[in-house]
């Protein structure tokens, strides 16, 4: 028993490291001041890997050390709040997904994993709309400048479906060679 809760810990540190790493490693920048990057993708793992819950602290704080590192200070409380969602609904929607085992991965990781990003996307308009708005701009302008924002997001969240897609049943794999389940 506490074996098997050292284990989960250790793989939760691991999956924020990685998440951190995955967002740093890759940055496309945006005109918006923003980066795209791979990150979501460790995101969705997250929340399919270690479940819901704990998933959900994995991937918040990963989020969070990579905008903290990056110099992106402004957005490490939305980043850990909105990456933590993102993998809360997505590990929600994995393991709560009626029929999964006849589906195959990459379709469950899309099924679970566009409306989880479409959280994220959702999340930042909203933060960064917060932000512009606590700094003084109107609210329609503050409104229609951070739809500017939305494309950008959604590519960078369709890229981390791809990339958890691609990924997920790798890790299955070496996790289930090592003596663990992972339901993939």
């Amino acid at each position: 028993m506490a074996n098997h809760k050292t284990r989960t810990i250790i793989t939760a540190a691991l999956l924020a490291a990685l998440t951190t790493v995955a967002t740093m490693i890759i940055k496309i920048p945006t005109p918006t001041q923003g980066y795209i990057h791979l990150g979501d993708g460790m995101v969705l793992l997250c929340g399919i890997l270690l479940g819901p819950g704990l998933g959900a602290v994995a991937a918040g704080i990963g989020s969070m050390l990579a905008d903290l590192f990056g110099g992106y200070m402004a957005w490490v409380p939305g980043t850990f709040a909105i990456k933590a969602l993102t993998a809360l609904v997505g590990g929600w929607l994995y393991h709560h997904m009626v029929g999964r085992e006849k589906l195959h991965t990459p379709v469950r990781v899309a099924l679970c994993g566009i409306p989880a990003e479409i959280v994220m996307v959702a999340g930042y308009y909203f933060y960064e709309f917060g932000m512009q708005v606590l700094a003084g701009s109107a609210a329609e302008a503050a409104g229609v400048a951070v739809l500017a924002g939305v494309p950008f997001n959604a590519v960078q969240g369709l890229a981390g479906v791809i990339v958890c897609a691609v990924l997920l049943p790798v890790l299955a794999r070496a996790n289930a060679e090592m003596g663990a389940r992972i339901r993939a």
